[in-house]
């Protein structure tokens, strides 16, 4: 095409103003429409009580750390907190092994009983919780566990390791075969090639799985409200319930825990986001 016919030649997907005016709109009211009750929750967490509970409308006002203070200090919010971190480091660890060992294995190896197992893990991601709290209660009660952390860790890994298997299984699928026959060659057994060879690949999908197992324990509340029943041994999605009594709820208090409660689940995600988007479409193609 010549010169002049591609001067000619106008784009055909560029917006009009008006179109692209209204799109930025909208944008930025959902931006909002996403931000505020976070906001709403942080500057809540810097006012007294009396200010919170008023209907005057205030972004801040006569700001104070004492509700920061009172948590840490007056509650047993750092050892619900490091009940938290015990589970949740806990349930990430053993998930992440658990996940990816049997994601290797579901996509490597033709096995009997392969089939079975892939549609046993997608079942069990129908039930809701409600559904399986009691029979995982019998269980645990037979089991001795209950008022028991580990309790919590097996229940959180049931949710999180089907899930991660069958995330990792994709994400395994999209690693060429041709690397295992290399490393065969080499002399690498069936383990040394996933552990020298394909883990290393798989370090994008392996950082979703540890995200997706760390928030699953970090903040869930019906299993901790059903399994534990000493105080000393509440974690913090339990634990923050103390603050809401039926008729006397202790808003600034609430509000300062839960911002609290998000530095966490903000730092691990902080060190996984690199690898969360290409961890999460990675298994979408096989290639």
């Amino acid at each position: 095409m010549s010169v002049q016919g591609q001067a000619k030649r106008k784009p055909m997907n560029r917006r009009s103003p008006l179109a692209s005016l209204a799109m930025h709109a909208t944008l930025i009211i959902a931006t909002l429409i996403a931000i505020f009750p976070i906001a709403w929750v942080v500057l809540s967490s810097f006012k007294p009580g009396v200010y919170i509970q008023t209907s005057e409308l205030s972004l801040i006002k006569e700001p104070t750390l004492d509700n920061y203070k009172y948590v840490l200090t007056e509650t047993m919010f750092p050892r619900w907190a490091l009940n938290s971190l015990i589970v949740a480091v806990a349930t990430t660890a053993i998930g992440v092994l658990m996940s990816a060992t049997t994601g290797y294995a579901l996509s490597r190896f033709n096995f009997p009983g392969r089939r079975q197992l892939l549609l046993v893990f997608l079942v069990t991601q129908m039930f809701p919780v409600s559904i399986l709290i009691v029979p995982i209660y019998v269980i645990m009660a037979s089991l001795g566990l209950i008022n028991t952390l580990g309790s919590l860790i097996i229940a959180y890994l049931t949710i999180a390791v089907p899930f991660c298997s069958w995330m990792l299984k994709g994400y395994f699928d999209s690693i060429s075969t041709e690397l295992d026959e290399a490393a065969h060659l080499d002399g690498c057994g069936p383990f040394a090639t996933f552990w020298r060879v394909i883990l290393p690949l798989a370090r994008p999908g392996i950082a979703v799985t540890a995200f997706f197992s760390f928030l699953t324990a970090w903040g869930e509340v019906a299993y901790a409200t059903a399994f534990i029943q000493e105080k000393t041994k509440f974690t913090l999605g339990y634990g923050l319930q103390q603050f809401v009594p039926k008729f006397n709820p202790q808003w600034e208090y609430l509000t300062a825990s839960a911002v609290m409660i998000t530095v966490p689940a903000a730092v691990v995600f902080f060190f996984a986001q690199r690898h969360l988007v290409s961890g999460l479409t990675a298994g979408a193609v096989k290639g």
